[in-house]
């Protein structure tokens, strides 16, 4: 087993926080919300075997800073771009899950340099989620509609952090098993912290406008994906009912992927053998 190494590294103005495995070609773990890179938990070592692995805490999240801006996705994607070139990658492949996939698609359009292989779990680019924002959407994604607003969602989900975050983590999975007691409990811990929840709502309010403006700016002028990309997501979900593949392709010039049944949203936690089955062989070209 590889050792599971914690760091901090100073990029810009912002402390981040990471851990580190294996040795060999850089691998980058973005994780979502509401979670940390604790939910790579169960893949780490076996990718460590083959690559380090940067599973980072995304900018607000975790053991990170929690400033009160730079939420746009280009900001932080900046942050995990500027933490690779700290540690002395001028390569990397990225996994991106939910709000880190989004991150993830933002730094492989604006360090082609970089990043040579892309994963996306569970997402469509966020200009389709606006876009195709309809009944079914709509009632699959209300909780982007209601951390856009202001101030609310603190006050309302601030009363009981473990059972708003706990409504995900049942609903968000097949069967609505729930994930481990021991992960609920670390996330609980991470959000209960002096402003995660806010900059985990700060993170969906830059969706609109700032994320929407720089997405609707790249599609308009043609720029797409030119990497290889890998679009993975759960056959239980939202995702599940729509043609998540052939969206990827008006997004990527290159682009494969599957759904992987009997899962939900958290890949990484529900699936973590299947989902390391699709990953190696993708990442190694």
């Amino acid at each position: 087993m590889n050792r599971l190494e914690s760091g901090t590294a100073a990029v810009d103005d912002l402390r981040m926080h990471y851990l580190r495995a294996g040795e060999g070609p850089a691998l980058f773990l973005l994780h979502g919300w509401p979670q940390t890179s604790y939910c790579w938990h169960q893949v780490i070592d076996e990718l460590a075997e083959t690559y380090t692995v940067i599973a980072p805490d995304l900018r607000g999240y975790g053991k990170t800073d929690k400033p009160r801006d730079g939420y746009d996705k280009r900001t932080m994607a900046a942050d995990v771009s500027a933490l690779a070139t700290s540690l002395g990658f001028e390569r990397v492949s990225v996994v991106g899950h939910d709000r880190g996939g989004r991150v993830a698609h933002r730094w492989a359009l604006d360090r082609a340099d970089q990043v040579e292989r892309l994963a996306v779990l569970d997402i469509i680019p966020t200009r389709e989620l606006w876009k195709r924002l309809d009944t079914e959407i709509g009632r699959a994604y209300w909780h982007w509609l209601f951390h856009l607003q202001p101030d609310l969602p603190e006050l309302l989900a601030g009363r009981d952090i473990g059972a708003y975050l706990g409504y995900f983590y049942e609903r968000w999975t097949h069967q609505r098993q729930g994930l481990s007691s021991e992960a609920v409990e670390e996330y609980v811990r991470a959000f209960s912290a002096p402003g995660a929840l806010r900059a985990g709502f700060d993170d969906y309010r830059a969706s609109f406008p700032h994320d929407a403006e720089a997405d609707d700016a790249d599609f308009d002028a043609g720029r797409r994906l030119e990497l290889p990309v890998l679009a993975l997501w759960g056959a239980s979900g939202l995702l599940g009912k729509l043609p998540t593949l052939e969206i990827w392709k008006d997004y990527a010039n290159d682009v494969s992927g599957t759904a992987i049944a009997e899962c939900g949203h958290f890949l990484a936690e529900e699936r973590p053998r299947v989902l390391l089955d699709h990953l190696k062989p993708f990442l190694a070209g």
